[in-house]
């Protein structure tokens, strides 16, 4: 088998020369939105993505105060006792949340496991997709620590909200390790029966906190 490998790769080498030329990449594809980034309309675009996805969506306003209640009004409704929050989370949102610890990093998968409910930041929300994006820095945490426990709240500003992926993926540095998410893990069993928290958490609860609040809004 290899030894056919090395023929195919060889004439494709012999074919291509020693240095062939990087064919251009098209880059007429749409690469920004009608609204600025943190507008009305991509904030509410946004929330009917998530409610599509089954997220559960708290909106509040930008204080710190306002976004622990939040975060502990709903875990204390889930009966959640046990959580852990990313390092670089600011401690004004952990306020009254008990049972909340941050990660030293030190807790190993199994361990997680057994923790009701993590608590991140994150770095940018696309709203035509849906998509929430972390790229592992102290307030978006390790990946481990998002994709274990059952439950993940992640707190999200609306001035980070932008329209379209390619605005999204400018505002993101390619080399850290990017985590894409798009409501709970979800998949389908051969019936197409949607099964939930397969390769993820079961829960994601988004708190969308800025300036323009119309109001706390439950998603599904």
């Amino acid at each position: 088998m290899s030894g056919a490998r090395d023929v195919v790769l060889a004439r494709l080498r012999g074919a291509l020369g020693t240095q062939p030329p990087a064919p251009p990449v098209p880059r007429g594809y749409r690469r920004h939105g009608e609204h600025a980034a943190g507008s009305a309309e991509l904030v509410s675009l946004l929330v009917d993505r998530l409610d599509d996805y089954r997220a559960r969506v708290l909106r509040t306003g930008e204080d710190d105060a306002e976004i622990a209640a939040a975060i502990a009004e709903h875990l204390g409704a889930q009966g959640i006792d046990e959580v852990v929050a990313a390092p670089g989370v600011p401690g004004g949102w952990l306020h009254g949340i008990p049972g909340i610890r941050l990660d030293d990093g030190s807790a190993t998968p199994h361990e997680l496991d057994r923790v009701g409910a993590v608590v991140t930041g994150a770095s940018v929300a696309i709203a035509e997709t849906g998509t929430i994006v972390l790229d592992g820095s102290p307030a978006c945490g390790r990946r481990a620590l998002t994709l274990v426990p059952d439950t993940h709240v992640c707190v999200v500003s609306t001035s980070d909200v932008v329209q379209t992926v390619p605005e999204g993926l400018g505002r993101l540095d390619p080399t850290r390790p990017l985590t894409f998410i798009s409501g709970p893990s979800a998949t389908s069993d051969i019936e197409l029966s949607r099964v939930e928290g397969v390769h993820g958490p079961r829960a994601l609860v988004v708190v969308l906190a800025g300036p323009d609040r119309p109001g706390t809004r439950d998603g599904v």
